[in-house]
């Protein structure tokens, strides 16, 4: 089976966490097209796949134009193969409150797209302190702290939960059978 994996990132943890869903796709046996939106042409269309995973990340509460523009296009597309959204957040790390946000905001993102994926996945992502300017590791700070996530901005902080991301992919792709 040949698997779309399609992602947008602005920081690289959402490339991060879909090379490794493209290498979970091929260890079973399929074939993973990994395709990045900032790379995609502006009509850029899904080419001839079994089933799709599409991740996208979220920052300020909305996620790449570029992901949301090929979704909105390529709608009818999607609708008739099983696809898997991975909405990756920091939020996705937390808990109550910030869960409950992070679907909201996954929410109007599939409205406004008129996508209806098979399975909605909330993925944790990453702090990257390293690569911030002054402004954003300050700001990323304090949210961090009001979050109860790491704040030494000195080092980087990867949130993803590799195993279980590992098993969500695992679950999706024993869905589509042979």
């Amino acid at each position: 089976m040949r698997v779309l994996i399609f992602y947008g990132t602005t920081e690289g943890q959402t490339r991060k966490i879909a090379h490794f869903v493209a290498d979970r796709v091929e260890a079973v046996g399929h074939m993973a097209i990994v395709v990045d939106a900032a790379d995609a042409a502006s009509d850029f269309e899904i080419p001839p796949v079994d089933a799709a995973i599409i991740a996208a990340s979220v920052h300020v509460g909305h996620y790449q134009s570029a992901v949301q523009h090929v979704i909105k296009a390529n709608c009818d597309r999607l609708a008739a193969i099983p696809t898997l959204f991975l909405s990756v957040s920091l939020a996705a790390a937390g808990d109550g409150s910030d869960l409950e946000d992070i679907g909201h905001c996954a929410d109007r993102f599939l409205r406004a797209t008129g996508w209806a994926p098979a399975r909605v996945e909330h993925v944790a992502g990453a702090f990257k302190y390293t690569e911030y300017d002054f402004f954003k590791r300050w700001a990323m700070k304090y949210i961090a702290l009001r979050h109860g996530q790491p704040t030494d901005t000195s080092r980087d902080y990867e949130l993803t939960d590799w195993p279980g991301l590992e098993s969500t992919v695992e679950e999706f792709l024993a869905g589509l059978g042979g």
